[in-house]
């Protein structure tokens, strides 16, 4: 019996097997049928997909690489700025470096004279400094009438004294008159403020004696007739000068030592005219000096032609003390 059962299990395993065998045969060919279908319709949407996956990588890769440049564009844009700031700072430190060095080298010039140096805080007039006001008063020694230097030469006068400021009428100034001379020949002349002139860079000099000898170039320093100016001290120099009309002066024009569109440091020459001993030629006795007084009006560039209480407009009123 027993072996009758495994004879009938073994063909019954047989069959199933060919059974296996031609289903896996029949399917083998249906499946590729659907295969070449299926991959006929589904390549064309699987590169379509694969494409558009590319193109996304790809712009969100150029939107990185963007994002990237445009933050390195920042930080080289701070980068410009800061050196820009920079170079502004230096050049602005180069400028107050030559600026100080030119009053040193002032100072050097008119050794024999004491002086404090002072800042300009204030003006009158944005397009040029007539009337300015300095960070120097009574407290550091600084009294009325002392001669005040910058730019190569004579800028002007303190004409009025605070605390801690003191007001400075140059020399360009409408009231700004100024016994000077020839450095070369010693004959005297009139320095007189113009600011119609000075509109070309030029103030008035004039009541030169028809004999004297005062040529275009020459230099012209304050003399020795002055009552509230040191003497020997660079005016400017003379220019287009012509007898007059009459025929019994001459006058022209004097090119300032000192620029007076940009003053933004002085020196206060702290010591007096009166303090020098020095008598002035319009008061000595004698000849000479009544017929220079005829010919020279009277000094006037302090504030005694006017009140003393200057109105001055601040340009920078924090400052201005």
């Amino acid at each position: 019996m027993s072996n009758r059962y495994s004879k009938i299990l073994l063909i019954a395993v047989t069959i199933i097997c060919f059974i296996f065998m031609a289903v896996s045969y029949i399917d083998s060919q249906a499946l590729g049928a659907v295969k070449s279908c299926a991959n006929y319709l589904l390549v064309p949407i699987q590169k379509s997909i694969s494409s558009f996956g590319q193109a996304a990588a790809a712009g969100i890769n150029e939107n990185i690489h963007l994002h990237e440049v445009y933050n390195e564009n920042e930080q080289l844009k701070a980068q410009v700025d800061a050196l820009t700031s920079e170079n502004n700072r230096l050049k602005n430190e180069t400028g107050e470096l030559d600026r100080l060095r030119e009053l040193y080298a002032l100072d050097r010039e008119y050794q024999q004279y004491p002086t404090v140096a002072a800042r300009v805080i204030s003006s009158d007039s944005l397009k040029w400094f007539n009337v300015f006001r300095i960070d120097k008063g009574l407290a550091d020694g600084i009294t009325k009438d002392m001669n005040v230097l910058g730019g190569g030469g004579l800028i002007g006068i303190v004409v009025d004294v605070g605390p801690n400021y003191s007001t400075v009428r140059t020399i360009v100034d409408e009231d700004s008159n100024v016994y000077a001379m020839s450095q070369y020949s010693g004959d005297a002349c009139l320095v007189k403020g113009n600011i119609t002139s000075y509109e070309s860079g030029l103030i008035d000099i004039s009541n030169i004696d028809k004999n004297a000898v005062i040529n275009n170039g020459d230099a012209i320093v304050t003399s020795d007739l002055s009552t509230k100016f040191l003497p020997g001290i660079l005016i400017g120099y003379a220019s287009d000068i012509k007898i007059n009309s009459q025929h019994l002066t001459k006058s022209g024009k004097l090119i300032p030592a000192a620029d007076f569109t940009k003053i933004r440091e002085v020196l206060i020459v702290t010591q007096l005219k009166t303090d020098t001993g020095i008598v002035s030629m319009d008061v000595q006795s004698g000849r000479d000096g009544a017929d220079l007084a005829d010919i020279l009006p009277e000094e006037s560039t302090s504030a005694e032609s006017e009140t003393a209480e200057t109105e001055v407009t601040a340009v920078d009123s924090d400052n201005a003390g």
